[in-house]
């Protein structure tokens, strides 16, 4: 049986395979290049203000286990140094204020004069930076400077009545909008429920 000669052979593999010059590639229409930036400006504007709202949502939950967290803080020094302990708003982590609301920061302390300030000889705990600056945090009429824990771990005011409040962060806004609160009994003991408020200024 004959072989083909080999020219042949070459001849059929060039017919068969495209030159480089006919492959398949190109590029993009401006049509096309529209069409794509439109559809990421549209998932780009649902997509950021649920970012938003996640964020601001992690912020507030964040807060308030903080805070919580220093309330324990707080009442566990107490009762190991058997003397008064004292959370208190700061806004700069030494002295307390009794303007403006808990967003920019607090400091725990040993209050060994009894008299919810701290002055000077007695020992920071600890310090809190302040809040995000789009979040708000208040404290109502018995908690809105500070609080007190006595030796036994149960809150009171520095006149000696048992101290209770409510402490509400939320994020500024005019419109409704979720809420955390930190609920303090007159033993001292803290617990967090979250709630809808409708404004938060």
């Amino acid at each position: 049986m004959n072989k083909p000669p080999l020219s042949l052979i070459i001849g059929r593999l060039q017919w068969r395979t495209p030159p480089l010059s006919q492959s398949s590639s190109r590029g993009f229409t401006l049509i096309e290049v529209l069409v794509t930036l439109a559809v990421m400006a549209v998932l780009a504007t649902i997509g950021i203000p649920s970012m938003a709202a996640l964020m601001d949502s992690i912020r507030l939950r964040s807060a308030s286990n903080v805070f919580f967290s220093h309330l324990h803080l707080a009442r566990s020094e107490a009762i190991k140094r058997n003397s008064r302990v004292v959370l208190c708003k700061s806004a700069d982590g030494v002295s307390c204020v009794s303007d403006g609301g808990w967003e920019q920061g607090w400091i725990v302390f040993h209050d060994a004069n009894t008299n919810a300030a701290l002055d000077s000889g007695e020992t920071v705990i600890h310090r809190a930076a302040p809040l995000a600056a789009s979040l708000r945090f208040t404290g109502n009429t018995n908690v809105a400077r500070y609080v007190s824990f006595a030796p036994t771990g149960a809150t009171q005011l520095v006149g000696g009545a048992f101290q209770a409040g409510t402490f509400t962060v939320c994020r500024q806004s005019a419109s409704s909008g979720d809420a955390y609160q930190i609920i303090l009994n007159a033993v001292g003991r803290p617990r967090v429920q979250k709630i809808e408020v409708s404004s938060c200024v």
